[in-house]
């Protein structure tokens, strides 16, 4: 036998079309979940660069890894990883809070602090690229 169309819980005898009611629609979902994939996906080429890039660095003393970033290509590539990287944490981590805190209060300190954090944090790794870098 199959669910029952009405389920009574403490908020009273409802259908299933009630309790959905109210509770928004998915569209910012859809653009959530493409934004998550598509940083992904930017993230394999980039992080394979970066690993190639970490390997030389390696081996390299101050003024010669100043001299690979000041080229463009480097550069460039560099502040598109970490930009990416942040991006795809931010989003990941915003999932976190929504699928998991069910305080509306919290969810809302926690998503501002993580927001914070990261955009902070990401500023930070950019402004010191972009100082080395030119």
């Amino acid at each position: 036998m199959g669910a029952p169309l009405i389920k009574w819980k403490s908020y009273g005898l409802k259908n299933p079309m009630a309790r959905a009611t109210g509770l928004g629609s998915a569209h910012a979902g859809v653009h959530h979940w493409m934004a998550l994939r598509m940083t992904a996906v930017a993230l394999i080429p980039l992080t394979l660069w970066l690993s190639w890039a970490v390997v030389h660095i390696a081996r390299m003393d101050y003024a010669a890894f100043v001299a690979w970033l000041q080229t463009p290509v480097n550069a460039i590539l560099m502040l598109l990883t970490v930009l990416v990287m942040f991006m795809q944490a931010a989003l990941g981590a915003q999932v976190i809070i929504e699928d998991y805190l069910h305080n509306e209060g919290l969810k809302f300190v926690k998503m501002a602090g993580m927001k914070l954090v990261l955009t902070a944090t990401c500023v930070a790794c950019l402004f010191a690229i972009l100082k080395v870098a030119l």
